[in-house]
């Protein structure tokens, strides 16, 4: 990891090497933590945050969920990013904020313990590897099921939901492929162990429904409105598992993966290296969040 000189920890800049919590933390023991991950672009009028107040709004909905009351208001997290990417002076970084059941009282029940918050930044390029953007990844249909939301709620970007990612990444790595997909309790198409999935074919694109089990994306929704602004015919359906390896084209997106296309899925070749859609989703997400095109630059939260 490329070390950062400061992170934010209940509103104090604490040194990286000394950004610690106690063994014996709740969130620890039981994953009582909400997160969100951000990213920090640089552009010709400076770094901006891509869009931060949505990423504050769901990091509150998922401390909601668990009934974890965040002794800080949106406004208050907002500026403790922004102050956060300044004092380490970066131009392009990935954020982590993360609320958590501190240190206090053991046991099941964590409502008596303090909840804390940090944030921190780095940074972090491609991350399903450098080159990956352009060639694609191989992945593969995971034996893990992802998270029933009678389970566990889907729509709270909870640490607990990502030990079942954390099983099918696992075992993707070990059977030789870049990533997972996941399906949901019934076998229908959810989504990779820490991305959304999307899905052309005769230049229809479509994704999972939110009731399909999925986490609602960002960088999905983000997607969704860059294909309305390129006139491309965009739906949510279910996916089948068989539709994958028949897709023209497949492609993988989240914050920290970005846009990165899919090349093969379970040794089914997916396309021809061209995919003509998910490079032009790729060209204009890329142009929204450096801030070439302004349509939407709301989205653009700059440091000042």
């Amino acid at each position: 990891m490329d070390e950062a000189d400061k992170v934010w920890m209940n509103g104090t800049f604490v040194d990286w090497s000394d950004a610690k919590v106690h063994v014996l933390t709740h969130a620890l023991h039981y994953g009582t933590a909400v997160f969100e991950g951000i990213r920090c672009y640089e552009t010709k009028h400076g770094a901006v945050v891509f869009r931060l107040q949505d990423h504050v709004r769901r990091l509150l909905n998922s401390a909601k969920i668990y009934m974890m009351p965040l002794p800080y208001t949106a406004d208050t997290i907002v500026q403790a990013v922004k102050d956060l990417v300044r004092v380490n002076r970066m131009n392009e970084c990935y954020i982590r904020p993360i609320a958590y059941y501190d240190y206090g009282v053991m046991g099941l029940n964590p409502l008596s313990n303090r909840v804390s918050l940090a944030i921190a930044s780095w940074k972090w390029g491609a991350y399903l590897g450098e080159d990956a953007s352009k060639r694609g990844v191989r992945c593969t249909v995971s034996s893990w099921r992802r998270i029933d939301p009678q389970t566990l709620p889907p729509q709270a970007k909870s640490s607990a939901n990502y030990a079942n990612g954390v099983l099918a990444k696992i075992e993707a790595v070990k059977s030789g492929y870049d990533e997972a997909i996941m399906l949901n309790s019934i076998g229908l198409v959810c989504e990779g162990t820490g991305e959304n999935i999307f899905r052309v074919k005769n230049h229809c694109l479509t994704t999972p429904p939110a009731s399909a089990g999925i986490l609602r994306g960002i960088t999905r929704d983000t997607i969704t409105q860059l294909a309305a602004d390129l006139n491309i015919d965009h739906r949510y359906l279910d996916i089948s598992r068989e539709e994958l390896y028949t897709a023209d084209e497949l492609f993988l997106c989240g914050t920290a993966a970005e846009l990165t296309p899919i090349n093969e899925v379970d040794g089914r070749k997916i396309g021809d290296g061209d995919w003509p859609v998910t490079r032009r989703l790729q060209s204009a997400y890329s142009d929204a969040v450096h801030g070439v095109e302004l349509k939407h630059s709301q989205w653009l939260e700059h440091l000042r």
